[in-house]
């Protein structure tokens, strides 16, 4: 089995995204992130679903049972059995992060985690929503989190950029700067 990284997961994630409708994209998503998950955790269904020491007919009929369970398309048990095939179905969990973000960017969506002290009123989700529309330029689709260590504020990562506007961020900062003198 090859580890699939980078350049290699991401055509594998454009050939999937050629194949199914955009819409049903988060559905399936879902769907196949169970059971990369499931090959991380379970190394006797890992070794079923790679190893080479099944034939590539077995590995196949077990896609295609375990497509039929999850209701999974057509095309996505063809595409699975493509990938176990090519010898790269180990490769599913960096696949689908590629094609969760090749997805948003079609979509003109970002995915975020805001990070408060306390639980937000929804008046301010709003506003940090529409904020970050006017920053990123486009749609945001928003995690919270609380964390009581931030002792007030709000810290915001999107992507890899991280907005850090709570008072532990703050003291952080202010602590830097008169260490430096």
């Amino acid at each position: 089995m090859r580890k699939v990284r980078g350049a290699k997961a991401k055509k594998y994630a454009k050939q999937f995204l050629s194949l199914v409708n955009i819409d049903q994209v988060p559905e399936i998503l879902s769907k196949l992130e169970t059971v990369a998950l499931l090959m991380q955790r379970e190394k006797r269904f890992r070794n079923m679903l790679t190893s080479p020491s099944f034939k590539d007919e077995e590995r196949v009929g077990v896609i295609s049972y375990l497509c039929e369970k999850l209701g999974l398309s057509e095309e996505v048990k063809k595409f699975l059995s493509f990938l176990s095939v090519e010898g790269v179905l180990i490769g599913l969990g960096e696949i689908v992060r590629y094609i969760n973000a090749l997805y948003l960017e079609a979509k003109r969506k970002v995915k975020g985690v805001v990070t408060s002290a306390v639980e937000l009123p929804e008046a301010i989700k709003g506003k940090i929503v529409e904020s970050l529309k006017t920053i990123t330029g486009r749609d945001v689709e928003l995690q919270y989190e609380i964390d009581p260590s931030l002792i007030g504020g709000v810290r915001v990562k999107i992507g890899s950029t991280m907005y850090d506007l709570s008072i532990k961020g703050q003291l952080g900062l202010l602590r830097d700067k008169l260490i430096k003198g």
